[in-house]
């Protein structure tokens, strides 16, 4: 998934697939819960996340934190559109849609429909399917390792921390430390445990959002590519215009009957409400951006009904897409070949086609 300026009437505008929000705010998670435990509220040990072990110095290294590690989810295809004045935006716009990546995937869909022979909306579909499958879903197993690998530290952290805090607060009563001398000493010996348990499992954090960083950008290029195409006066251009099916016969137009942008939106929702269902509780946060990337999800339905087909039909086929690999990352078979070291529900998707009615029911 990818974010990408389009023009739009007078201005331009951002959007992105909802599973791309998502995992950016399962990396996010996970890297503001690294942040929690090396701030104020380190010490509470139902949050606190520990790895690696070296503590003050007169206060001794606490055990069991050296040795190795016995082993190294969510959905696509909502944005948050911005629009801007076109007059302020033409410059970097101008540079953006005439840009290395944008015409690297210009002649990417180019050549493939030269050498497929496909229809251009065939050759849009075989496009994102071939780009969501070989490079954003293993970013999207990798970022499940180590969402998997932070999560199992858990225990250990928590266990970490109460013993930390307990040495730490000995030594004080020792060398008469202030309470915020303590904390001090706490809170820096914490992110020495912290960063070392992250270096020991290899599995900082921040590695979470990698994926985030490479969709975003081939969303972009790939959307600029295909607006380019689909508006700029060429040969292509009368390709496309030839090129489409069904209801949307011509690629360079909007989707005049809004079916691929009412699909589109209904994707993204159940991107999300799935992805909600996993999660036994949620956080104020969590919730917020759950309940922000819904009202995404019905904005993108009428820009998706402005662009041209070609891009509604790849942004509602990269979230479909998305929506089917985040479920194939469900599997339990794909989760042993991961290796992935919290516990996961044996039937999934049994599980969460119970939640799903459990919760529509009320």
């Amino acid at each position: 998934c990818h974010s990408s300026p389009v023009k739009w009437g007078g201005g331009v505008v951002f959007s992105c697939d909802a599973d791309v929000w998502i995992h950016l705010a399962d990396g996010l998670r996970v890297v503001l819960e690294h942040f929690a435990v090396t701030s104020g509220d380190a010490g509470n040990e139902k949050r606190t996340h520990l790895s690696g072990v070296r503590t003050l110095s007169g206060v001794r290294t606490l055990s069991g934190v050296s040795g190795s590690s016995s082993g190294g989810d969510v959905a696509d295809a909502a944005g948050a559109p911005d629009a801007v004045d076109v007059e302020g935006a033409g410059g970097w716009y101008s540079s953006l849609s005439d840009s290395g990546p944008v015409h690297l995937c210009e002649h990417f869909l180019v050549s493939l429909q030269q050498v497929s022979g496909f229809p251009w909306w065939l050759s849009v579909v075989v496009a994102t399917l071939s780009v969501r499958t070989f490079i954003t879903l293993p970013l999207a197993a990798y970022q499940l390792v180590i969402i998997s690998k932070v999560e199992a530290l858990q225990v250990e952290i928590a266990e970490l921390a109460k013993r930390l805090r307990y040495e730490v607060s000995v030594r004080a009563r020792e060398r008469g430390w202030t309470e915020k001398q303590s904390r001090f000493q706490f809170q820096k010996n914490l992110r020495r445990i912290v960063s070392q348990l992250y270096i020991r499992d290899n599995c900082h954090p921040f590695k979470a959002s990698l994926l985030v960083w490479v969709q975003l950008p081939l969303w972009i290029s790939l959307s600029l590519a295909l607006r380019n195409l689909s508006l700029d006066q060429s040969a292509r251009q009368a390709e496309l215009a030839a090129g489409g099916a069904l209801w949307f016969p011509d690629l360079t137009s909007p989707d005049s009957t809004w079916i691929l942008p009412v699909c589109l939106g209904l994707t993204n929702l159940l991107v999300v409400e799935v992805f909600s269902l996993q999660r036994v509780a949620t956080s104020r946060f969590q919730r917020l951006v759950l309940n922000s990337i819904r009202g995404f999800s019905v904005l993108m339905i009428p820009i998706a009904a402005a662009v041209p087909s070609s891009m509604a039909l790849y942004w509602f086929t990269s979230s479909l897409v998305g929506f089917g690999h985040n479920l194939v990352l469900r599997s339990p078979t794909v989760h042993k070949i991961l290796r992935l070291q919290t516990q996961r529900s044996d039937s999934p998707y049994r599980d969460l086609l119970s939640a799903f009615i459990s919760k529509y029911r009320k």
